[in-house]
C-alpha cells in the first residue's frame, strides 16, 4: 500500500488524471483468446463488450479506442466497411448501454482486415494511396453512423484527414495518427490483431525516427485538413515530439503507449528485472509531463486505479 501511495503521488505531481487516459479495447468476431506477446491482455468477444466497458467505466476512465478483429479477411479488407462489421457492432452496443458517458474512439485502418497487414490497399505489391483514402473515408463514415464520437485514422495515407472530414462532416471529431513512426514496437499488436508475426516494412508511408521535421510537417498538414487532435506514436522514445507539437500547434496532442512498450515492461517485470508498478507510473507520468493531453495505453486500467 505504501508503494501504491508513492506512485499515486508521482502521478498527481505530473498532473495526470483519469480524463487523460484512453483505454484500448480489442473486439473480436472470433472466440476470445489471450495474447501471448501481451501478457494480461485479451481480445473481447462482441458479447462481452458491455462487461469489459463496465470495468473500464468503474475505474473512472471515460474514453476507449476500439480495434476490431474480424472473423475473416480478404485482399481488399472489405469487412472494414461493412455496416455490420465487428467495430460497427461494438460501437452500437457501447452506445446503447453507456450513451454519452463513454467517449468512443475507433481505429480507422485496413491493416486488420486485409491479408497483407499493410495499412493501405496493395496493387502489384505496392501500397496505393488514393484508393486507400477513399476506403478510409467509407470506414470512418460507417463508424460514425454506428455512433462513434471520434474517428482515428492510422493509415498514414496522404489526404486521409481531408477525405474523412468531407465524409463525416461535423458529426465526429478526428484524432489523426499524424506522426506514426515506422517501428518494430508494433509487433505484439500485429500478432494479436491480425496474426502477422515479425516485421512488416511500412517505411514507405510511416515516419522515420530520424526525421522530426517530417513528423511536425505531417501534423501541420493534418490540422490544416481538419484534424481536431493529432497523435505521436510510439511514445517512450518520441516525447520530444509531443513537447514540440504541444508548443507549436493549438490542438490537443495525444500519444500512444504502444504494444511493444507494454510488452517490454511486462516481460522485465515478470522476470523481476524492474519494478513493473513503478514503471507504469513513471511512463505515463513522463508522457503527461511532456504535454500529452490524451494517452492511449494498455496500462490505462492499472494507472486509473492508482489515481
Amino acid at each position: 500500500m505504501a508503494l501504491q501511495h508513492v506512485h499515486s503521488e508521482i502521478l498527481a505531481m505530473a498532473g495526470l488524471r483519469r480524463e487523460h487516459l484512453i483505454c484500448p479495447v480489442f473486439v473480436s468476431e472470433k472466440a476470445p483468446e489471450g495474447m501471448s506477446a501481451m501478457p494480461g491482455m485479451a481480445a473481447v468477444p462482441l458479447g462481452g463488450v458491455a462487461s469489459q466497458l463496465q470495468q473500464i467505466a468503474d475505474a473512472g476512465i471515460k474514453s476507449v479506442i476500439i480495434f476490431g478483429i474480424p472473423g475473416s479477411r480478404d485482399v481488399h479488407g472489405s469487412a472494414a466497411v461493412d455496416g455490420n462489421g465487428v467495430v460497427q457492432q461494438a460501437v452500437r452496443e457501447i452506445k446503447s448501454v453507456f450513451g454519452r458517458s463513454i467517449n468512443v474512439i475507433t481505429d480507422v485502418c485496413v491493416c486488420q482486415y486485409n491479408l497483407s497487414g499493410h495499412c493501405g490497399l496493395l496493387q502489384a505489391g505496392k501500397v496505393e494511396n488514393d484508393p486507400t483514402v477513399r476506403m478510409l473515408a467509407q470506414i470512418a463514415k460507417s463508424h460514425v453512423d454506428a455512433g462513434a464520437d471520434v474517428v482515428a485514422p492510422s493509415a498514414m495515407m496522404d489526404g486521409q484527414v481531408k477525405a474523412i472530414r468531407e465524409a463525416v462532416g461535423s458529426r465526429a471529431r478526428i484524432l489523426s495518427y499524424s506522426a506514426k513512426h515506422a517501428s518494430s514496437l508494433y509487433a505484439p499488436f500485429r500478432s494479436a490483431a491480425f496474426a502477422k508475426k515479425g516485421k512488416i516494412d511500412k517505411a514507405s508511408y510511416q515516419v522515420s525516427y530520424a526525421s522530426p521535421r517530417q513528423a511536425m510537417r505531417e501534423m501541420a498538414l493534418d490540422i490544416a485538413e481538419g484534424a481536431d487532435m493529432v497523435m505521436v506514436k510510439p511514445g517512450m522514445a518520441y516525447l520530444d515530439l509531443v513537447k514540440r507539437a504541444k508548443e507549436q500547434f493549438g490542438v490537443p496532442v495525444a500519444v500512444q503507449n504502444v504494444s511493444g512498450e507494454y510488452a517490454m515492461i511486462k516481460a522485465a517485470g515478470m522476470r523481476g528485472w524492474i519494478d513493473e508498478e513503478e514503471w507504469k507510473a513513471l511512463l505515463l507520468a513522463s508522457m503527461r509531463r511532456a504535454g500529452a493531453d490524451r494517452i492511449i495505453s494498455y496500462f490505462a486500467l492499472d494507472v486509473a486505479r492508482l489515481l
